[in-house]
């Protein structure tokens, strides 16, 4: 059995440390990443969670048909959680010292996902489980370059790619219950029965 390893830290120093450069308040000099680059890659990733938002608001209004009730709910749970996943971003933008973009020019170009409203249902469906695909590597990768240089916002961004995949694996749960025209999808045959 290996000897526990002991937590030795000068907590003189720490006090010390803490009342230097008061005004930058969460920001310490033991933060490690480079902060511009992570309120860079946030305010991308808060573009992002923007136009999720209006995407997925614009397919709850203009979904229909027959089986739309459900699915416009799905859609309308999707963009509040997407609205909570820009707050979450924008208060850590704040806490890192920098300022959130919420200016509407130049979002697309910020965003990571596109802003494709779809033809009918089930291309909304589809174009809102790509910006799922889009959002889940995006957050992965900017979680690989965080790392363990600022846990707090590796912590954000792990929760929002969870409920990332969540929303991916609905829409695909939804594409796979519909047919083509939104209408629901012909059963599955049985392996070995005749018709």
């Amino acid at each position: 059995m290996s000897k526990a390893k002991p937590f030795v830290s000068d907590i003189e120093a720490i006090r010390k440390r803490a009342r230097q450069d008061i005004d930058k308040g969460a920001m310490t000099a033991g933060y490690k990443a480079d902060r511009a680059t992570v309120v860079k890659l946030l305010n991308h990733a808060l573009a992002t969670e923007i136009v999720c938002v209006l995407r997925y608001k614009y397919h709850y209004y203009m979904a229909s048909g027959i089986h739309s009730q459900a699915i416009k709910a799905e859609f309308l749970q999707h963009a509040n959680e997407e609205q909570g996943h820009a707050d979450l971003i924008a208060e850590r933008i704040t806490q890192l010292d920098g300022k959130p973009n919420l200016s509407p020019e130049g979002l697309l170009a910020r965003s990571h996902s596109d802003y494709v409203e779809g033809e009918d249902i089930v291309d909304m469906i589809k174009e809102d489980l790509v910006a799922e695909r889009i959002a889940i590597d995006s957050y992965r990768e900017m979680i690989d370059y965080v790392g363990s240089a600022d846990p707090t916002t590796r912590r954000v961004l792990e929760s929002i790619l969870a409920m990332e995949e969540e929303h991916a694996e609905d829409m695909n749960t939804l594409l796979e219950q519909l047919g083509k025209r939104g209408e629901p999808a012909k059963p599955a045959p049985a392996h070995g029965k005749k018709k």
